[in-house]
């Protein structure tokens, strides 16, 4: 029987823990080589395109995500989960919930692996669904003991701190500057869709962690090139698909281009992650392919194991 999830029985059945440790699983895999994960492919539609990300984990698991750029009002995703030994859909997800928890799991995975062991404090730039994620998953790796939130609305902002407040139970507030929201912060988020740079590293405080979850290609970025030159660490969670963005990546072109690691290789120990207290780390999200059908795959078995 093929199970079908929508946004609400995924919000019910994934917490953040459980997230968390599929993507960190994701990750061992893929640098290991057991998970197929390529680059996303997609197809030119009039307005917009037809995306497709596909992995596979040797022996348990294959399947993809679809979605669309053309911008409709009821646009949503689609998740497809097959099993690897019969080929049979074994759960398909559709709606928004089940990808951007993946996402917030990636980030809160590069939180554990590159943040100081002792961050407790989070500023974030948007005030959106993604940027919900970040918090909400980072909660699971950090005692967050206060976020500070920014976004272009007032309303937003204020509702997006009350929910972290009522929500994860961690004091928030809503500060009227981007510098005011990251400033003095051990963990930074930019989570916009903010075509030109929303914060200046000098904002920053030595030793801060940036995860950043928007537009990052040379020709629209949520940050800048002085985040880069700022940084000691630049790490992604996907070196196949940084490598093949078109237009290019900002940290493939230039002096940044050879120092992306890979996130998976971090965790493994196979490369060096932070080294020092006052180092500025910098999570480059690209989006690992196969890491929503994994999160799919996660979300059955946690409902087995419920039954």
């Amino acid at each position: 029987m093929t199970l079908l999830f929508d946004d609400r029985q995924v919000a019910a059945a994934l917490d953040a823990p459980t997230t968390v440790a599929a993507m960190r699983d994701a990750l061992l895999a893929a640098h290991a080589g057991r998970l197929v994960a390529p680059p996303r492919a997609s197809a030119p539609l009039a307005g917009g395109r037809m995306v497709l990300t596909a992995g596979q984990l040797a022996d348990e698991w294959y399947g993809f995500r679809s979605y669309d750029t053309l911008g409709h009002p009821a646009g949503g995703q689609l998740v497809v989960l097959h099993d690897a030994r019969t080929g049979a859909v074994r759960a398909i997800a559709v709606g928004a919930e089940l990808g951007s928890r993946r996402t917030g799991g990636l980030g809160a995975v590069a939180v554990d692996a590159l943040a100081r062991p002792e961050a407790a404090t989070m500023g974030v730039i948007g005030s959106g669904g993604q940027a919900w994620t970040q918090v909400w998953a980072t909660a699971a790796v950090r005692p967050l003991r206060e976020v500070t939130v920014h976004s272009r609305s007032t309303a937003r902002r204020e509702a997006f701190a009350a929910r972290v407040r009522a929500e994860l139970g961690i004091p928030a507030r809503a500060v009227g500057s981007a510098a005011g929201a990251v400033r003095d912060r051990d963990v930074v988020v930019l989570a916009t869709t903010s075509v030109t740079p929303v914060l200046a590293a000098a904002d920053l405080a030595p030793g801060t962690h940036v995860n950043t979850v928007g537009f990052k290609q040379v020709h629209r970025h949520e940050f800048g090139t002085d985040l880069l030159d700022a940084a000691d660490l630049l790490v992604t969670d996907s070196p196949a698909q940084a490598a093949a963005y078109d237009p290019p990546l900002l940290t493939a072109v230039g002096p940044y281009r050879g120092r992306l690691r890979d996130l998976g290789a971090v965790l493994a120990g196979a490369v060096p992650g932070r080294t020092g207290a006052d180092q500025v780390s910098v999570f480059c999200s690209t989006g690992l392919a196969g890491t929503e059908v994994a999160l799919l795959d996660r979300l059955v078995r946690v409902g087995a194991a419920a039954v």
